[in-house]
């Protein structure tokens, strides 16, 4: 189990912390161009990966219940909105940009609330890949090898920017290198831990996977529409960030499909 589960595990962190590393090798914070189109990107995987990997899944291990099978999915979905609407409630963070910060009052500095931010995000996307691990895994799922690993990778894929966008501005703000970097990669480490702690729960209800996938996939979304969209699209340059929610839909739906 430990083996199948290693590339959940490692792949999404490693996006991360390779994107985080980005403030050893560029001297200058990331311009609005590039950091809308990484958000854009992000979103378009995170959108692509939500709908084949997660959603779809969900009705098609419900199709015995017949017309009836969408039912799981939108229930799962609408746990999944409102379980980060909580969290977006009572966890304090700062998302990019953003002058005021979110949730309740809290004495704490600028930079954790943005790391909270970056990692609040990156809950439901340890969930939406530990949930697919532990269908492969369990065997009882028609979840292969591929579609895991493509979610994997898809996840891998938009966390590098994520890396980046919260470690450069740190770096910028005046914080050194080393500890810039270290905050992105802990803004990336409750993406670990959420794979091994889903995998242990949806291990337990197999039955209430197509739930399980939606919630991720509620979650995942509710993240893409409050914060990513929102920031791609402020200001100028916004059709850049169109142009790459798009690239990156197309690479995940195809990873998807490929791999799957």
């Amino acid at each position: 189990m430990i083996a199948e589960l290693l590339p959940g595990i490692l792949i999404p962190f490693a996006g991360t912390s390779l994107g985080a590393a980005c403030v050893f090798f560029m001297k200058k914070e990331l311009s609005t161009p590039v950091q809308k189109s990484l958000t854009g990107f992000a979103s378009g995987v995170m959108v692509a990966a939500s709908i084949w990997s997660l959603i779809i899944p969900a009705m098609e291990q419900a199709a015995d219940m017949g017309s009836l099978s969408f039912v799981p999915a939108a229930i799962g979905f609408w746990l999944g909105i409102l379980f980060l609407l909580l969290l977006d409630s009572v966890i304090p963070h700062l998302h990019m940009h953003a002058e005021k910060a979110e949730g309740p009052r809290a004495g704490l500095k600028k930079t954790t609330m943005m790391v909270l931010a970056v990692t609040l995000h990156n809950i439901p996307e340890g969930m939406a890949v530990g949930v697919v691990y532990a269908g492969f895994i369990s065997g009882n799922t028609m979840i292969t090898a591929g579609g895991a690993l493509a979610l994997a990778l898809g996840i891998a894929i938009q966390n590098f920017p994520e890396g980046a966008i919260i470690s450069m501005p740190l770096c910028a703000e005046g914080n050194s290198k080393g500890k810039a970097f270290l905050y992105g990669v802990l803004s990336g480490a409750v993406e670990p831990v959420g794979v091994i702690l889903t995998v242990i729960a949806a291990s337990v209800i197999i039955p209430a996977m197509p739930y399980l996938l939606s919630f991720a996939a509620g979650a995942m979304m509710y993240v893409v529409v409050e914060e990513l969209i929102p920031e791609m699209c402020e200001g100028e340059h916004s059709n850049i960030g169109v142009v790459m929610f798009a690239l990156g839909f197309t690479l995940m739906m195809a990873l998807d499909v490929a791999l799957g």
